[in-house]
C-alpha cells in the first residue's frame, strides 16, 4: 500500500506560482519556496527533482489552464451563428477572465517572460509538453484566421497574434502589476477598449498572399 502524501504538491505549485508573480522567477529558490510553502527542502527535490523542473510544471499548468479557458470562451462566442469576430474578441479578453479566477497565474503569464522562468535543465517531458502547448496555441490562431478570413497563411496568423496576444498584453499588463493582495480586476473600460481595438484590427484584412511565379525560359 502506498504511503500517504504528507504535503500537498498542488499547494507547493500554488505557492511557487504566487512567488514568481510577486518577485520574479530569478528569486524563487528551493529554500525560499520551501519556507513559503511550509515544507522541507527535500520534499521539493523528491517530488520535482529540481527547481527548474518545478517552475516548468508551474508554467505548464498555468498555460494549459489558460489555453483551455481561451478555447472554451472562443468556441462559446463563436456559437451556432459562426460569429468569428466575437470569437476573436473573446479569445483576446481571456486574460481578464483568467485573472478573476487565478490572479497569480494571470500575472505570471502576462508579465514574466517564459525564457526567464524555464532554465536549460528543463526535463525532456516538460519541454515536450510545452512544445505541444505552443502547437495548440498556433492551431487556435490558425482556426480563428480560417473562420474570419478563410486563410491560414502566416500574414493572417500574424494579425490574429496581434489581436489575441499583443493587444491584451499591452492593455492588461498595468492592471496586473500592483500588489497581488490588493489588485483590482481588470476594469470594464479597459476590456471595452481592447474589444474595440481588436475589432478595428480585424476590419483591415491581412495583406494579400504572395504569389509564386514560375520562371520563364527563353528558347
Amino acid at each position: 500500500m502506498a504511503r500517504p502524501r504528507v504535503h500537498d504538491l498542488r499547494q507547493v505549485l500554488d505557492t511557487a506560482e504566487r512567488l514568481v508573480a510577486e518577485v520574479g522567477a530569478g528569486k524563487v529558490t528551493v529554500r525560499t519556496l520551501a519556507a513559503a510553502a511550509g515544507v522541507p527542502n527535500g520534499t521539493i527535490y523528491h517530488a520535482f527533482g529540481s527547481i527548474s523542473a518545478l517552475l516548468g510544471q508551474v508554467w505548464l499548468r498555468a498555460a494549459t489552464d489558460f489555453l483551455d479557458l481561451q478555447t472554451e470562451l472562443a468556441e462559446a462566442a463563436l456559437g451556432d451563428a459562426g460569429d468569428s469576430e466575437a470569437a476573436v474578441v473573446a479569445a483576446a479578453d481571456t486574460p481578464a477572465v483568467f485573472a478573476l479566477r487565478r490572479p497569480a497565474a494571470a500575472r505570471m503569464l502576462l508579465t514574466v517572460k517564459k525564457d526567464e522562468l524555464l532554465g536549460p535543465q528543463l526535463p525532456t517531458e516538460i519541454a515536450d509538453a510545452l512544445l505541444a502547448l505552443d502547437k495548440r496555441v498556433v492551431a487556435l490562431l490558425v482556426r480563428l484566421a480560417c473562420l474570419h478570413w478563410g486563410r491560414r497563411d502566416g500574414a493572417a496568423v500574424e494579425v490574429l497574434t496581434t489581436c489575441v496576444v499583443d493587444l491584451p498584453t499591452a492593455l492588461f499588463r498595468r492592471a496586473l502589476t500592483g500588489p497581488l493582495d490588493v489588485s483590482a480586476p481588470i476594469g470594464a473600460d479597459t476590456r471595452h477598449r481592447l474589444a474595440a481595438a481588436v475589432r478595428a484590427v480585424l476590419a483591415v484584412p491581412p495583406p494579400p498572399r504572395a504569389r509564386t511565379t514560375t520562371p520563364t525560359t527563353k528558347d
